[in-house]
C-alpha cells in the first residue's frame, strides 16, 4: 500500500467517524452552536420551536394544496388572504 493510499484511507475513516458521531448526537438531542459548544434549550424555547414548526407545516400543506388543486382564481385569492390574516394575527399576538 502506498503512502497516499494510506493517508486517503485514514482521512476517509476520520470523516466516517465524524459523520457517525454527529448522527448519534442528533439522535440523542444534542445541539451544538457554530463553535461546537453544546447548547441547552429551555422548555419555553423548545415549545416555541415546536409551535413554529407546526405553523410552518400547516402553511406548507396549504401551499401544496393551492399548487395542486385546480380551482378558480377567486378561491385561490381568498385562501391566500386567509393565510395572510392568520400570519398577521400570530405576529400581533407575539
Amino acid at each position: 500500500m502506498s503512502l497516499y493510499t494510506m493517508i486517503f484511507v485514514i482521512v476517509l475513516l476520520g470523516m466516517a467517524y465524524a459523520f457517525w458521531h454527529r448522527h448519534t448526537e442528533l439522535k440523542q438531542g444534542v445541539i451544538r452552536d457554530d463553535h461546537g459548544n453544546i447548547v441547552k434549550l429551555d422548555d419555553s424555547e423548545k415549545a416555541a420551536l415546536q409551535e413554529e414548526v407546526m405553523e410552518l407545516r400547516e402553511r406548507v400543506k396549504v401551499l401544496e394544496r393551492i399548487a395542486t388543486d385546480d380551482r378558480g382564481a377567486k378561491a385561490l385569492s381568498a385562501e391566500i388572504e386567509q393565510l395572510r390574516d392568520r400570519r398577521e394575527e400570530k405576529d400581533d399576538a407575539r
